[in-house]
């Protein structure tokens, strides 16, 4: 047991998630409307964190996603199985016009005063066409699973996603894996559908189901209604003892939840950043060190941080050492471009204990 999670000791893969693969345009510093060439970084939320704990911790994950039969979907495909993740697909064809769609992420990086702008192409998407059934759990399942991961953007997606989430989730648990689900709460896909969803009744059906939750002030605002800071004020590091009620609230409201938390970020500018992170376990709390980032991209940090955490308690390592674990590698994320890690173990386990950027000869 790691810090009262029942995480089973063996099992074929390590981490199992359940999300959307997207593939995300950034043309950089410079803004869309005067771009003329762009990087494309495979994402998701979900199969972020599969990617990191793959291709830097080396262990053993899958996503079960969806895939269309596109030249889009090789590019994806391509990039799911170079970072070391087993796929298991729903697929689809393209009818060479219309779709189904691997879904585009507009992104710029921004420059100092001014700020990232993202938006969405998610017409057609694969991913929204997912729903119960799709998937052979008992197969994916069988020889074991540790932990299991979905998230708030994947459930946005259609009135179907969430039914497949707690589907998957029901399955995860039966077999004894631990379930960890981020909120990531993203408002122009909940406003999106043409008949909008009520998040907050979507997501108080799939968290009575979750040992782990991810989720900072807004995310538990908007998503679960726990009252806290203005949700529209610009990010601070003030006393975390307001988000720490926040996460106790939470516990109170759904017993079943384990472990709360989060990553704490001030935006001095777009690339200069305070970073911390902080996480509620039976009945502790534990915050990691402040320090400034020099940030190169910021997407995927948060995942980075999730990744991190979930290394070190799949590893038994402490919660402090967990959470610290996943405070350097959040960190080290945002140096690379792209949104999953090209960071290694030892880069991360020195910054936990607080080493220097030092070049390495």
């Amino acid at each position: 047991m790691s810090e009262g999670l029942k995480i089973r000791r063996d099992g074929a893969f390590d981490f199992l998630a359940l999300g959307a693969l997207v593939h995300r345009l950034d043309p950089g510093v410079t803004p869309f409307r005067k771009a003329t060439q762009c990087a494309i970084h495979v994402s998701g939320g979900e199969f972020n964190c599969a990617a990191n704990l793959a291709d830097c911790f080396k262990m053993r994950t899958a996503i079960a996603s969806a895939m269309v039969d596109y030249p889009i979907g090789d590019l994806i495909d391509e990039r799911v199985r170079a970072m070391g993740v087993t796929p298991f697909y729903k697929r689809f064809q393209h009818d060479g016009a219309r779709g189904p769609n691997m879904a585009a992420v507009y992104s710029d990086r921004g420059y100092g005063i001014r700020g990232p702008v993202v938006f969405y192409n998610r017409s057609n998407e694969a991913a929204a066409l997912l729903k119960p059934g799709d998937f052979d759990w008992t197969t994916i399942f069988a020889n074991g699973v540790r932990w299991f991961h979905s998230g708030g953007i994947f459930a946005s997606l259609s009135d179907a996603a969430p039914d497949l989430i707690i589907e998957a989730m029901q399955a995860a648990k039966s077999q004894g894996a631990v379930i960890s689900f981020d909120l990531n709460y993203r408002d122009k896909l909940w406003k999106s559908a043409g008949h909008p969803r009520d998040v907050r009744s979507v997501m108080k059906r799939i968290v009575p189901h979750v040992d782990v939750l991810l989720a900072n002030e807004e995310d538990l605002q908007r998503s679960l209604g726990i009252p806290g800071p203005d949700a529209d004020a610009a990010p601070s590091l003030g006393p975390p003892d307001v988000f720490f009620g926040m996460m106790e609230r939470v516990v109170a409201e759904y017993p079943h939840v384990t472990m709360v938390a989060t990553t704490l970020r001030e935006v001095i500018t777009a690339e200069r950043h305070r970073w911390t992170a902080a996480v509620w376990g039976q009945g502790r709390r534990h915050i990691a060190p402040v320090r400034e980032l020099d940030v190169y991209d910021r997407v995927g940090g948060g995942d980075g941080f999730a990744s991190g955490l979930f290394y070190g308690l799949l590893c038994g390592e402490t919660l402090e050492e967990s959470v610290k674990l996943g405070w350097a590698h959040g960190a080290l994320l945002t140096t690379f471009p792209g949104d999953t890690t090209m960071a290694t173990l030892d880069q991360v386990k020195a910054l936990a204990k607080g080493g220097p950027a030092r070049i390495q000869r």
